[in-house]
């Protein structure tokens, strides 16, 4: 993943918004895509992007300009979308245990697509393979960004690909 200019990221850490709204128009795609599938829900990833964003421009004059800004970009992206998926699984205690329906999330479809497979997968799998996969980070980036070992990532994403491909096969067989 490219980098930004860092006069850039210093520019919209000194407080120049156009330099900051540079940095969104660059980023919020590949921040969008990866919260997407982390949280299997778009219009929730679009919500949570806007919020990776504020927490962004709160926190960029933290930024050590020693470090990739795109490894902490999506290290904020994560940390947003983990705190999303808390609050849903709050809500769905609550909702559970004071009797409310629970089925927000109609039954899957017929036909088990990727996007199906990925949802049926843990966050901590789905995490390190969309990582790795879809936003085309390194194994030592997406280490970084889920602060944990390279070897934990490397380990996720075998055991995430192996799942991924069982569910698909299952579902090919079930087709013929």
């Amino acid at each position: 993943m490219n980098e930004p200019d860092q006069e850039l990221v210093r520019a919209a850490a000194a407080g120049n918004l156009r330099a900051f709204e540079e940095l969104v128009r660059a980023y919020q795609g590949p921040v969008w895509r990866f919260l997407c599938r982390l949280l299997h829900d778009a219009a929730l990833a679009e919500d949570i992007t806007q919020e990776t964003f504020v927490r962004v421009y709160k926190r960029l004059d933290g930024f050590r300009s020693g470090s990739r800004f795109t490894t902490w970009l999506f290290q904020v992206a994560r940390n947003a979308g983990i705190d999303a998926i808390r609050a849903r699984s709050r809500r769905e205690r609550l909702l559970v245990r004071y009797g409310s329906d629970t089925s927000a999330n109609p039954p899957p479809d017929e036909r088990l697509d990727l996007e199906t497979a990925l949802a049926t997968i843990s966050p901590f799998l789905r995490e390190a393979i969309v990582l790795i996969e879809v936003v085309g980070m390194s194994y030592e980036e997406a280490a970084a960004v889920s602060r944990v070992p390279v070897g934990t990532v490397k380990s996720r994403v075998f055991h995430a690909r192996r799942r991924l491909a069982d569910l698909l096969e299952d579902k090919s067989e079930d087709e013929s």
